[in-house]
């Protein structure tokens, strides 16, 4: 996501250093050129050479090193960089830069940066408290900084309290939503359903189905990365939910429909991605239902259908997509699922072709709109939810 852009990872002189290398590294998996700064206490905490192995180029530390082709160095790195993140970010290197102060490599090459800046503070529990240390930020965020707040734990020097830097993996995640994709969704709303539906029979059983959620968990990392506002309401699911999203938790296809009609009229862009159950038990014990010799029947009811719900109620300026598993026939029942349900697409697929069930990374769909029928090839449900995304936008008025 990241293939030719330049990330300038600067690292000050802090024991949460070594997490640069894992974040360098796995910056540069995603594609970037990874530009490691140092400040010369850094270099006490790890070495320039680990950086320099994880990125395959030269760290900076000195901003006199002769070993580069010209003085300025500095500058020319400057206008090759699309974002800057400092990480470890002390309270002396938060001071510096608040200040304007340029008085080694790393603070006058940012000084010099027009490209968004991040930085990600780490430091003792006090120091992080101290409204000296807090006013610096304020003043950053006012210049256009943003500031990764610090996690909370047992640091280095024992206490316990905010001042960890983030775990390398939160930290990708903010470059991500900066450099990944221009932001085309940008100012706009976007609703995902997803994952399954729980009907309880009593204390101890449910009835539900096989849904992972991982579409619909695609779709709202997709559409927050290209700069939407995104809810995500989710059945149960094991994943772990997209960041910088709203996550709305829900059990029963009931407790869906609810929370889907609460937020519906503000979105633009609504997927309905939610395996959602389409029968109910008709009654419910409140004790667990012992076992019998004789067989058992369970009656069922109808849930409400949120997607026709969606169709009848909507508002003149939003982009409804449903979604359809089918086994045969799939074109078809998806294009009376459109019409019946007076939506703007249906994404469809068939769960007996290789890499489009229920759980896997893959998909393999069709996207049916009134005018057309686009058929996918087999992609991650990350580039399935782009395609999906991308044919969403021209359907708007």
């Amino acid at each position: 996501m990241l293939k030719g852009k330049t990330v300038l990872l600067g690292v000050t002189g802090g024991i949460a250093a070594y997490k640069a290398a894992a974040l360098a590294s796995a910056l540069v998996k995603l594609g970037a050129a990874v530009e490691v700064v140092m400040t010369a206490h850094a270099t006490q905490f790890i070495t320039p050479l680990t950086f320099e192995q994880l990125t395959g180029r030269r760290v900076m530390v000195d901003t006199f090193d002769r070993n580069f082709q010209h003085q300025v160095e500095h500058i020319a790195l400057a206008d090759r960089t699309d974002l800057v993140l400092i990480a470890p970010a002390t309270a002396n290197i938060c001071a510096k830069l608040a200040h304007g102060l340029a008085d080694d490599m790393l603070t006058t090459t940012v000084l010099a940066c027009a490209c968004p800046k991040l930085i990600a503070p780490a430091m003792n529990t006090r120091m992080w408290d101290n409204p000296v240390t807090q006013e610096n930020l304020n003043t950053l965020e006012r210049f256009g900084w943003e500031v990764v707040p610090p996690a909370s734990g047992r640091l280095a020097c024992g206490a316990v309290g905010a001042g960890k830097l983030p775990e390398p993996e939160v930290l990708k995640d903010y470059v991500l939503r900066r450099l990944a994709f221009e932001p085309d969704l940008k100012g706009l709303r976007v609703l995902v359903t997803a994952g399954p539906t729980q009907e309880a029979l009593d204390p101890v059983r449910f009835l539900t189905n096989h849904s992972s959620g991982k579409m619909g968990y695609a779709l709202a990392k997709m559409a927050m990365l290209r700069g939407a506002q995104v809810t995500l309401i989710s059945g149960p699911s094991p994943l772990e939910p997209p960041p910088f999203v709203e996550v709305v938790d829900v059990v029963s296809a009931q407790d869906m429909f609810e929370a889907v009609a609460r937020r519906c009229g503000q979105a633009d862009l609504i997927f309905k991605a939610a395996a959602v159950a389409d029968y109910t038990p008709a009654g419910y014990s409140d004790d667990k239902m012992k076992k019998k010799d004789a067989d058992l029947s369970i009656p069922l009811k109808r849930t409400q259908d949120i997607l026709q719900y969606l169709g009848q109620n909507r508002s003149r300026h939003q982009v409804i997509c449903g979604f359809s598993m089918e086994t045969r026939d799939m074109v078809e029942n998806s294009r009376a699922k459109l019409e019946k349900k007076k939506v703007d697409m249906i994404c469809a697929n068939n769960l007996k072709v290789e890499g489009a069930g229920f759980g896997t990374d893959t998909n393999v769909m069709t996207l049916i709109t009134a005018r057309s029928t686009v058929e996918l090839p087999l992609l991650s449900k990350e580039e399935t939810a782009l395609r999906i995304l991308d044919l969403a936008l021209t359907l708007r008025t």
